[in-house]
């Protein structure tokens, strides 16, 4: 029998993942002597947590969400839905927390509150849910992560708050969102990038694959350089990636060998330093009996401390 990987159940599945599901009994088949759409008001089940749940509130008293990592909203999109919402109101309410004071905060729908704002809507659909802090990082990073994607460094920001509120690993955090490792591992690595390389990311200018591929360059230098180039020519993602690779391997082929100092000159070299007060290096050639001796200095004075240590007169025409 063929084995099938069973994909573990995860967050991705959105709110009823945490909050649980809300259910109605199927609708009454309607008969000859009863019209299938009533004139009247009508009548929903008896659910009285329901009923209670689903309020209407004035803006004045709900939040955002603390644990919201989006730090940036589109506002062409948001005038969008702003004037949507002024010709048909809000159709899905917006699920919020009781925090105490007669208060509430957000636990999803921020963005359909910030567009009924810009509406000048002063009271808002609304269902009570409960939920704790770590629920309440974990929908508003499933709701921006699955619907609508957070850029990089925001999402990177996000991952490494959820794994340090909660004090989860990697994999731990991976699991519980319903990520691959890999991808959380990777976004956390652009946070170690220089800020305008993540401006870059955070205004779409460099992709997620850009950053992956320079990240592999060791210095911060040369990651800018590369950024900027692949900026100003508009490289492709795999356009980057085959200049690291080359600058890569070219690096491997060019470096020196280290060559490890016999004892005996490790030896001389503490000697001397003993004897002078300073950091002194011997240089031997590999095949031959030539080489030199370095020594340091870092002032005026220490160079004629040193010209006195050893017989020397000094003279200030010498430096």
């Amino acid at each position: 029998m063929e084995n099938k990987k069973i994909k573990k159940p995860h967050l991705g599945r959105g709110l009823e993942a945490l909050l649980g599901t809300i259910t109605f009994p199927p609708a009454a088949t309607p008969s000859e002597s009863q019209p299938a759409v009533s004139e009247t008001k009508p009548s929903f089940p008896p659910d009285k947590q329901l009923q209670e749940s689903i309020k209407e509130l004035a803006v004045n008293l709900i939040e955002p969400n603390p644990f919201q990592p989006r730090s940036a909203w589109n506002q062409e999109e948001l005038n969008s839905l702003a004037e949507s919402i002024r010709q048909n109101g809000i159709l899905q309410p917006v699920i919020v927390r009781p925090t105490g004071d007669h208060k509430y905060e957000i636990i999803a729908g921020e963005r359909r509150f910030r567009a009924a704002q810009l509406a000048g809507l002063s009271a808002v659909p609304v269902m009570i849910r409960k939920a704790t802090d770590q629920q309440m990082l974990e929908l508003a990073l499933v709701e921006n992560i699955h619907r609508s994607d957070l850029n990089p460094v925001e999402r990177a920001k996000a991952y490494h708050n959820y794994i340090s509120t909660f004090n989860l690993n990697q994999t731990e955090a991976a699991e519980r969102l319903g990520e691959d490792r890999s991808v959380v591992a990777n976004h956390l690595r652009i946070l170690d990038l220089p800020q305008d390389i993540k401006d870059m990311l955070i205004e779409g200018k460099l992709s997620m694959g850009h950053a992956r591929a320079i990240l592999a360059l060791p210095t911060e230098q040369l990651r800018r350089t590369l950024a900027n180039k692949a900026l100003a020519g508009r490289l492709s993602v795999r356009e980057v990636e085959r200049i690291v690779q080359n600058y890569l391997n070219d690096t491997k082929k060019t470096a020196p060998e280290k060559k490890e100092k016999a004892a005996y000159i490790v030896d001389l070299e503490e000697q001397l330093q003993r004897i002078l007060g300073t950091k002194v290096r011997i240089e031997s050639g590999r095949r031959s009996h030539k080489g030199r001796i370095v020594i340091e200095y870092y002032s005026l004075d220490d160079f004629e401390r040193l010209t006195e240590r050893m017989g020397l007169k000094s003279s200030d025409e010498i430096l």
